[in-house]
């Protein structure tokens, strides 16, 4: 599989996988075993308007590769936007998921495991800074 020609939403798919699954992760190290305060708290993680937020925050930090694939995944034709987002938090949650899709798949886990860590930051603090 060649990583750098698949397309936007061919990346936001595994990026989204990843991300939840790291969330979860995270949670359960918080030790939070509740099956309905799980679901809860991983909303506020993985949603549209979660991952916009992180994105706005987190786009000092992309490189210009990883600039050029949120890009790609923010730009990707999708159809049937969910009536209950904003049309710009479902794109830029789009461009997020691509980019972890693309560290994930292409193996670069330091770099990934480093806005992932800076996204729960992001969420937990709902720090402005960057």
């Amino acid at each position: 599989m060649k990583v750098e020609q698949l397309n936007g939403a061919n990346l936001a798919f595994i990026g989204d996988a990843y991300y939840e699954l790291f969330i979860r992760r995270h949670l359960l190290e918080k030790k939070i075993t509740n099956q309905k305060e799980l679901q809860k708290l991983s909303v506020t993680y993985v949603s549209a308007k979660a991952h916009h937020q992180i994105i706005s925050k987190l786009s000092s930090m992309l490189t210009a590769e990883e600039e050029a694939i949120f890009k790609r995944g923010r730009n990707h034709k999708f159809h049937g936007f969910r009536k209950n987002l904003k049309k710009e938090e479902y794109l830029s949650s789009s461009g997020f998921e691509a980019v972890i899709g693309y560290l994930y798949l292409k193996g670069n886990f330091e770099r990934l495991n480093e806005l992932l860590e800076r996204s729960i930051e992001i969420i937990e603090t709902g720090n402005s800074n960057e």
